[in-house]
Formats: C-alpha cells, sequence, structure tokens
C-alpha cells in the first residue's frame, strides 16, 4: 500500500513540495501518494486538515507524513496530529535561526514566493518573456541581450531548459535549433557568430531523440533512427571544432541542466 504525503503551506505550497519531495526521493522502495495542500492560512481551514490528515490515517491504516511550512504557530499545532509524523520546516529551521540570530523572525506568510522585491520580480517576467520571444531560431535584433544562447538539435530539451533558467533564475535564455543546413559549412550559421561567447550546446541519445521524435511525427524521416544519429553526430563535431560546450540532456533533468550551465557558463542569478 502507498504512504500519504501531505505537503501543507499557508500559502503555495511550492516549498514544502520541494523540500518534501527532495526527502522522499531516498526512499525509492516506497510508493508515496502526495497530497498537497495550500493556502490552509486560518483556523477553520487548518482544522477541516486535521480532519482529512486523521480520515487518511484511518483508511490507510497507518500514519501519513505531513511536510508543512506553516507560519503562525497555533495554525502549526492544529494540523500537528497525533495520528501523522509531521515535519514542520519552519520549526526545525526558523527556531535555531532566531537563537542563533538573537532575534524574532518576521513571521509572516508567503514572503519566499510574494513579490517582496518589486525588481528581482521584474527580472523574472522580463526573462520569461524574453526566453519566450527567442525560442526556436527565432533572432529579433536584441539577442545581444541574451545572457546564454542553447544551441542542438530539435527536441534535445533546450525550449525547456531555458524556461527553467528564466523563471528560477532570472536569465534571459535563447535557443537556437542546429539542422542538416547547418552541417556542411563546418561552422557556426552566421547569426550566431557575434554571439560566440554566449552559445552553450545540449546534445542527446540518438536512440532516445528517435523516441521523442516519433511520438511528435510518427513514421517521418525526421523521427528515424539513422536521421537522428546523423544530426547528433554532426552537431557535436561542430560543436567540438568550434569550441562550444555542451552537456548530454539523455539522462539529465532540466533542474539538472540548467544548474550544470549556471556553474560552467559563470552566469549570476538575479531572483531567488
Amino acid at each position: 500500500m502507498p504512504r500519504t504525503a501531505f505537503f501543507v503551506s499557508d500559502r503555495t505550497g511550492i516549498t514544502a513540495e520541494m523540500l518534501g519531495h527532495s526527502l522522499l526521493t531516498q526512499f525509492d522502495d516506497v510508493n508515496f501518494r502526495r497530497i498537497t495542500l495550500p493556502y490552509i492560512d486560518n483556523r477553520d481551514k487548518a482544522e477541516e486538515t486535521a480532519t482529512l490528515i486523521r480520515q487518511q490515517a484511518a483508511a490507510d491504516q497507518c500514519r501519513p507524513i505531513v511536510f508543512s511550512t506553516m507560519v503562525d504557530a497555533t495554525l502549526r499545532k492544529i494540523i500537528h496530529v497525533e495520528e501523522a509524523l509531521t515535519l514542520d520546516f519552519f520549526q526545525i529551521f526558523i527556531d535555531p535561526l532566531e537563537r542563533e540570530l538573537g532575534r524574532e523572525s518576521s513571521h509572516i506568510q508567503g514572503k519566499s514566493h510574494g513579490i517582496s522585491n518589486f525588481e528581482e520580480y521584474k527580472a523574472r517576467i522580463d526573462a520569461v518573456n524574453f526566453t519566450i520571444s527567442h525560442d526556436d531560431g527565432v533572432m529579433p535584433r536584441d539577442l545581444n541581450e541574451a545572457d546564454i544562447i542553447l544551441i542542438g538539435v530539435s527536441r534535445s530539451a533546450k525550449t525547456p531548459t531555458c524556461l527553467y533558467l528564466a523563471l528560477q533564475y532570472g536569465i534571459k535564455a535563447a535557443n537556437y535549433p542546429l539542422t542538416p543546413e547547418d552541417f556542411g559549412a563546418h561552422t557556426l550559421p552566421r547569426l550566431l557568430l557575434p554571439y560566440r561567447t554566449k552559445l552553450f550546446g545540449l546534445t542527446i541519445d540518438p536512440e532516445r531523440l528517435s523516441q521523442i521524435r516519433e511520438e511528435r511525427k510518427p513514421g517521418s524521416k525526421y523521427a528515424q533512427f539513422d536521421n537522428c544519429q546523423f544530426e547528433v553526430n554532426e552537431a557535436e563535431a561542430l560543436m567540438r571544432h568550434v569550441g562550444v560546450p555542451y552537456l548530454s540532456s539523455t539522462t539529465r533533468s532540466i533542474e539538472e541542466l540548467a544548474t550544470s550551465i549556471m556553474h560552467r557558463a559563470g552566469l549570476v542569478r538575479r531572483t531567488f
């Protein structure tokens, strides 16, 4: 039977989900049923949550695991029921920080994912808009504003990686798909030449690429393994020839790709 994991928060629940999920991934042999309960910000909602947790414990015949990021101490106590294992991230981390710093925290709800710094928030929105308008080879005149330009064959995870860089780090990321027309000259496409220092490549295993393309365009030459192998080999050879660093997206998550690119390209995040 799966174990139930609750992610409870007085705001979006993003922090509880991220921290809780990181812990749960360490238990590969346990099947977790995940339930997120955001905006539990008053007594009535907290009591309803406590009732739901008790009911789930009775149905599962075992204790649910509750990951909580509730700021209000009174509401935290309400959802902390005996029928569940509750891991309260604020209690675990804020209390020691208050003792160390010699002062109380603000105890304001939603500070981590609210608009507490308008300039940082604007940087994130500007980066997302830039990334969307510079997707898949769209090259307006303001490409010089890009912090990084990802290149690689079609369906090698360029677009989702760019969006993650924009949303999580405030990075203006553009991308350009390398096609068979780009391989004959053994040099960068003309549009990319002025931005050589901003380029970073993504590659992928040809077999995996063929599977992804087959889902998009079944039975097409675009998805055939031989064609995928040719494109990947040529793209990697081109990137090596012109000295563009690259990573394989075959077994890396979007989060891992973005973090590695940030580190290897020396980029500085603009938002938290």
